[in-house]
């Protein structure tokens, strides 16, 4: 992994998209820069996430970009990914390891320090680690960590953390000085009118950082 891989790393939520099709988003996003797509659409069937996950395979391969599968290590597998996230629900890292095929990598979402000291020893490539704000798709484990939070999570592992939860254009650059590889998004991008200049957008405060 580069220094700048997971600067900006996106995550899908298709009811975040105004109405329109998810693909496109994600096209647009990509055209802007984005370089990591995680899909995030857990309510799908096997079938519908299968399908949807060989679309976003070719998409992201047509610039590029690297694909991260949510929790499903078969579907991973069969489009070929980049590699899957997992979390606390989620097989355990050391069995996710045996699973995968070489060089597909694992993204463990982390919402405390020990939690994410255990998945790097058991073998996490990189840790998501929050929610560093408020925002409703983590409003299920517990209070935002904050800068201060976030901050010692990126001091205490040896591996890469990228900050999640609340993310958007004003607070990016708060977030960036915990010392974090990078940010993950869903609806500053998702929901922006354009996906492609807010990704741009997003990008300028990163290269402001760097």
């Amino acid at each position: 992994m580069q220094p700048g891989d997971f600067s900006l790393y996106l995550i899908t939520d298709r009811y975040q998209t105004c109405g329109r099709p998810l693909q496109e988003v994600v096209r647009q996003a990509l055209a802007g820069g984005v370089r990591w797509v995680q899909l995030r659409e857990k309510d799908l069937s096997s079938a519908e996430l299968y399908h949807l996950a060989g679309e976003m395979r070719r998409i992201t391969s047509d610039y590029g970009a690297s694909l991260i599968i949510n929790d499903r290590i078969d579907i991973a597998l069969s489009v070929h990914a980049d590699g899957v996230q997992i979390g606390i629900r989620s097989l355990p890292v050391a069995r996710v390891r045996k699973m995968l095929a070489q060089g597909q990598i694992i993204i463990y979402s982390a919402h405390a320090v020990a939690e994410a000291e255990f998945a790097q020893r058991e073998g996490a490539d990189l840790v998501t680690f929050g929610p560093v704000y408020h925002t409703p798709s983590k409003a299920g484990y517990g209070a935002p960590c904050g800068v201060e939070g976030l901050t010692v999570a990126a001091q205490t592992l040896n591996i890469p953390v990228i900050a999640l939860g609340g993310i958007n254009l004003e607070n990016i650059s708060d977030v960036l000085s915990a010392d974090v590889r990078g940010a993950a998004v869903i609806s500053a991008i998702m929901a922006a009118a354009d996906p492609t200049v807010a990704a741009e957008s997003l990008l300028k405060k990163i290269e402001e950082h760097a």
